[in-house]
């Protein structure tokens, strides 16, 4: 027998299978690099996910949905959440991936470089945190895991002042957020990188990049896909912000 769960939610209207019990999480930044990653490993944990990124395209997987959009802007993260609930029915995990990074001398950054992290960075965390926390204080459980970065202490010549005012400023807002609802059964924590073998840094640069690491290499993205996997199943910790970046929080 294929029954049917029919759902109203106040704008839209659900019609999907009954098993809604497999697990759903949420990617930004999701169709490259550490985000392909993250969206491989919940698939090995069989959850199903919104993938969501600007130029991301139509999967094969019917357990993947895309979802193209400015992840910056407050519509793209409704119809983000909008796709959850209507192809799923739930929202389990949100992993909040999406991140620009510009090196240039503080001094150098303009208004155009200024107005594009922060809007990646910071906004792109407060729309879809914002309303995914909603849903999950209804469900009473729920954990979000932020991709911040290893910016705790300034390295000679790496340019990282702006990734430190957003991604430290998600790393505080993680903890603190941790502690607002952890009585409501939501874990929040982040995994801090260092520098990852991705698209956004040319191959040209790794031999100059491994040596911000005291493991002298630079991480591969499925290690960061690994900590947000430890971290969803580990489920008595919350407002951590777990560094996989070769020692660099350490010191060098």
């Amino acid at each position: 027998m294929d029954a049917k769960l029919h759902i109203y939610f106040p704008n839209f209207f659900i019609s999907q299978d009954m098993s809604t019990s497999q697990k759903v999480v949420i990617v930004t930044g999701a169709s490259q690099g550490i985000g392909a990653e993250i969206v491989k490993a919940f698939r090995t944990l069989d959850y199903r996910v919104i993938a969501t990124s600007r130029t991301i395209k139509p999967s094969d997987d019917p357990n993947i949905v895309t979802v193209a959009g400015d992840i910056g802007n407050p519509a793209t993260a409704q119809r983000i959440l909008s796709e959850a609930l209507t192809r799923f029915g739930r929202v389990d995990t949100l992993v909040n991936n999406a991140g620009i990074f510009i090196g240039k001398p503080f001094t150098e950054n303009t208004l155009e470089d200024y107005s594009a992290i922060m809007n990646v960075n910071m906004a792109g965390f407060y729309h879809i945190t914002q309303l995914v926390l909603t849903e999950m204080v209804k469900q009473g459980s729920g954990h979000i895991v932020t991709v911040t970065g290893s910016v705790d202490n300034g390295v000679s010549g790496s340019y990282r002042a702006m990734a430190a005012l957003t991604k430290g400023g998600l790393n505080a807002a993680t903890r603190v957020l941790a502690i607002e609802y952890a009585e409501q059964g939501i874990r929040l924590n982040a995994v801090a990188p260092g520098v990852i073998k991705t698209p956004m840094h040319a191959e040209e640069h790794h031999e100059m990049l491994r040596r911000f690491h005291p493991l002298r290499r630079i991480g591969e993205a499925s290690e960061v896909a690994s900590a947000i996997v430890f971290l969803e199943t580990a489920e008595f910790i919350t407002g951590e912000v777990l560094h996989v970046d070769g020692g660099q929080s350490a010191g060098l």
